[in-house]
């Protein structure tokens, strides 16, 4: 067994393990224990971070992209080495199942990885000159600066990987603050690049109160690009932030994915990878199927193999054996579950399973389907962000694509069908910025992740996302 590991905060190369803003209690969300204190970064500690980020994007900047490249690589070998250190601690304060964790820390590595490589592939071009004495023209992309990176507490690992991985493969410096409900994780990471030799000021870790810190981080010069990944909510008032010093801004914010299951599909593969998907980290993913639309002759068996597949999951601690799913990551994550099913009843919909927290110690709440549930309700305009199913008949195709195109929110959909021609209209047509068809897999390290409409702007991960860490430069040369 592993240990929960004494929290510390990580600033110009050193450690923090006290400060004076005091601490807070990290909970383990599968029995409600307290796993340690997590000391708060104050004004003091978020100043130091930003000189420290400040001094080391200038010391970092200057290195050659290989250089850089064996540095970021030598820290995701120590990565791998740690994973099932790094997976267990990451179960005992986000509470997904252990073989989860795992996979996550994995994937964060090669998400890293393929950032570092291609940071030594950031192509430039060259434009033929208009004038004879114009030697060479050049448009080149260079680092952006030192960024402040915020992430959520859903995918402790892969998530601050994006970041990091997109920063410092660019050449910036990173102030990165993990969700003060998971920090641990994170803070493992940032050991292995410190344990890799990264130089000082190069990588910084802080938690605190988050308007504290967002609003002192964004509120300094040296800051000139924030990432961050949440609600669409919060997403909105950082980027009001960001604004203000006109500082380069992605956000990947909330879903609420659609599928639709068209009359030709292979129905038992849609049921077993949709309940695969719908319940996987307790429906806490951003781009997790909601909403599954299926034509109506297909509609009844969908139903009840889906909900029989629900109902067959086995929930428990992650660290135990055979565990399909784990908790929610706090009680009012469990209470806001209820208030989802109580108003989608109330509002006409049918509860197919699941609809209660389960007794004992931890936050588990049953997998939850509903069907034919009317549009006015919660669930259908809000995301949950937890282990609900919405379960809906449709005639037409035309009819499925506008009710999938109906929210604000567009980051992932997906469809089944056994038709080229259905599969590439709805691929063109489904307004998000990830589409699956016949499959959920659209995270990939290689490929970008990100939303449309109110889902997000720009991307993370792939070639997309590490450009998102470089401004471009034209340059113009003459004798």
């Amino acid at each position: 067994m592993t240990a929960y590991p004494q929290l510390r905060l990580y600033i110009d190369g050193h450690w923090i393990a006290q400060t004076r803003s005091g601490s807070l209690a990290v909970d383990n969300p599968a029995d409600g224990a307290v796993l340690g204190q997590l000391p708060l970064a104050g004004p003091a500690e978020l100043d130091r971070a930003l000189e420290a980020a400040a001094a080391g994007f200038r010391r970092w900047r200057k290195m050659l992209a290989l250089e850089r490249f064996h540095l970021i690589t030598a820290a995701t070998r120590l990565l791998r080495e740690r994973a099932g250190r790094i997976a267990h601690v990451l179960t005992l304060e986000q509470g997904k199942p252990l073989a989860e964790s795992l996979r996550e820390v994995m994937l964060a590595a090669d998400i890293i990885d393929f950032l570092a490589e291609e940071g030594k592939r950031l192509y430039g071009r060259t434009v033929p000159p208009r004038l004879g004495n114009v030697l060479s023209q050049t448009v080149m992309r260079q680092p952006v600066g030192p960024v402040a990176a915020f992430t959520p507490w859903n995918f402790p690992a892969n998530l601050p990987a994006r970041k990091i991985g997109g920063a410092l493969a660019a050449g910036c410096s990173v102030i990165i603050k993990p969700a003060e409900e998971t920090p641990a994780t994170c803070m493992l990471m940032v050991e292995a690049f410190h344990d890799a030799g990264l130089p000082p000021g190069v990588l910084n870790m802080v938690c605190g109160m988050p308007p504290e810190v967002s609003s002192t981080l964004l509120a300094s010069e040296h800051i000139r690009k924030l990432s961050f990944t949440g609600s669409v909510s919060v997403g909105k008032s950082l980027g009001e932030l960001a604004a203000r010093g006109m500082k380069r801004f992605t956000a990947e914010l909330g879903g609420h994915a659609p599928v639709i299951v068209c009359a030709d599909a292979r129905l038992e593969e849609a049921v077993r990878l949709g309940v695969a998907a719908k319940f996987r980290n307790a429906g806490q993913i951003c781009a997790a199927p909601i909403r599954f639309y299926i034509h109506e002759s297909r509609y009844e068996a969908f139903r009840e193999g889906f909900v029989a597949a629900a109902q067959a999951l086995k929930l428990g601690s992650g660290l135990a054996e055979g565990i399909n799913m784990g908790p929610l990551i706090h009680e009012r994550r469990v209470q806001e579950m209820q208030r989802f099913v109580e108003d989608a009843l109330i509002q006409g919909g049918r509860l197919c399973c699941g609809g209660e927290r389960l007794d004992g110690k931890g936050y588990f709440y049953a997998p939850t389907v509903l069907e034919k549930v009317p549009q006015e309700a919660r669930a259908q305009r809000i995301e949950p962000f937890g282990p609900i199913a919405l379960l809906e008949p449709f005639q037409h195709l035309d009819e499925a694509i506008v009710r999938a195109n109906a929210l604000p929110l567009g980051l992932g959909a997906y469809a089944f069908t056994r038709d080229l021609g259905t599969a590439h209209r709805l691929g063109e047509e489904l307004e998000a910025g990830m589409v699956g068809i016949n499959h959920f897999a659209v995270s990939q390290p290689e490929t970008p992740f990100g939303g449309w409409k109110e889902s997000g702007i720009g991307q993370e991960s792939g070639i997309e996302g590490l450009h998102g860490y470089t401004d471009v430069k034209f340059l113009s040369i003459a004798a």
